[in-house]
């Protein structure tokens, strides 16, 4: 029999509702953008170039491109990959919808390979099964922040000259064996949005070890000139620019970087708070009927974006749905990540996808619930997330 959905003592008041991935902005952030705002340099400029050279020197790329999204970052990579209409690239069902949507943009086709039911991730032998003689390239997320098997993703991308783009969103802070998560493949593609570990509002980047590849990127990402806003207006003297590849208007603008430049140093910090908050829910739901995440594998670093739980109305009595507005009822603010990729309209009708091409991730994309784990949740914060999930499932 499913619970009772009736909440008569919320956990917390509607006044004091418990955003979900609400971003952490201190004091400096602010005073950076006033900074930009009192300078009138707002769109590409110094702050942009130094925000990439800090986030190369944090995950050791020689070079790295600031773009707008991470969406952008993964269209630009698959252009200057050199994908062609009619190449297929393999990826993951359980993403957020930009992983597909770049690929298709690209001219390219999207093809899926199911998830490792542990990790969430792609799983490897699911990738080898998916590869055709179209297979151009292979698009991996590294999932709520934990790293894909990217001695297995490597190998057949190696045996199968295959292009290898990493899908960072969730991963800044993760580590395979010592090496940062985007560093594996020949593109690393990483998100700044607002729920993100760290935020520059809306914003991402590319990194790359090829300084080709690197410029070409920086030209599509603005409108395919030859320099960009900062070169053409710096005080060096202005210099004429040329159109040399049909392009995007996917830069970043220095009034985002001058809140990543800050939120940058912090990040090893907050990932140790997020930490504390991952075993405090760890402890806390051992004894209840849904199940956690799996812990961390050996010789990685798990970045723990989401901290995602299955609901299961056969084992807990209330359904997912049920479960997120229940949730809601308590003040508590929750995310779904995600409904698998053949569950939505637009797949299915676009490239025939159907829920039972990949199992594991449909079971999983109508289970999951991600909780609050925000580095700026305070202790109390953490205890209202915990006492709402126990008298939902009590």
């Amino acid at each position: 029999m499913q619970k009772s959905l009736t909440v008569s003592r919320p956990i917390r008041s509607k006044e004091r509702f418990l955003v979900f991935g609400r971003p952490t902005i201190e004091e400096a952030e602010i005073a950076e953008v006033v900074d930009s705002l009192r300078k009138c340099w707002l769109g590409t400029g110094p702050k942009v170039a130094r925000f990439e050279r800090d986030f190369a020197a944090y995950v050791g790329s020689p070079h790295a491109i600031g773009v707008h999204s991470c969406t952008a970052a993964l269209h630009l990579s698959l252009l200057a990959a050199g994908l062609q209409p009619g190449d297929e690239v393999v990826t993951t069902p359980l993403t957020f919808c930009a992983t597909t949507n770049a690929i298709l943009h690209a001219g390219a086709t999207p093809v899926l390979a199911d998830i490792d039911r542990r990790t969430f991730n792609i799983d490897p032998a699911a990738v080898e099964r998916a590869i055709t003689p179209r297979t151009k390239a292979l698009l991996p997320v590294h999932f709520a922040g934990r790293p894909c098997d990217m001695d297995a993703l490597g190998d057949i991308a190696r045996r199968r000259g295959l292009v290898l783009i990493e899908d960072c969103a969730h991963a800044i802070e993760t580590r395979y064996k010592g090496r940062p998560a985007g560093t594996f493949g020949d593109f690393g593609c990483f998100s700044f949005y607002a729920t993100k570990n760290i935020t520059t509002g809306e914003g991402g980047m590319v990194i790359t070890r090829d300084e080709e590849k690197s410029a070409r990127l920086k030209m599509l990402a603005l409108h395919g000139m030859s320099k960009d806003a900062w070169k053409r207006f710096s005080d060096d003297g202005y210099k004429h620019y040329s159109v040399v590849e049909l392009g995007f208007k996917y830069n970043m603008m220095d009034l985002q970087a001058a809140i990543g430049l800050h939120q940058l140093p912090r990040i090893e910090r907050w990932l140790e708070r997020r930490r504390q908050i991952w075993d405090a829910y760890d402890r806390a739901f051992a004894d209840l009927p849904i199940e956690l995440p799996a812990p961390e594998e050996a010789g990685t670093r798990h970045a723990l974006h989401l901290y995602t739980i299955l609901v299961d109305e056969a084992r807990c009595g209330i359904s997912r749905d049920a479960f997120l507005g229940a949730m809601t009822a308590h003040g508590i603010g929750v995310g779904v990540h995600y409904q698998a990729l053949p569950e939505h309209p637009l797949y299915q009708r676009l490239l025939g996808w159907k829920p039972t091409d990949c199992p594991h991730a449909t079971e999983v994309g109508r289970h999951t619930v991600s909780l609050p784990i925000s580095a700026g949740l305070t202790d109390e914060d953490v205890a209202d997330v915990i006492a709402a999930v126990k008298a939902i499932l009590a």
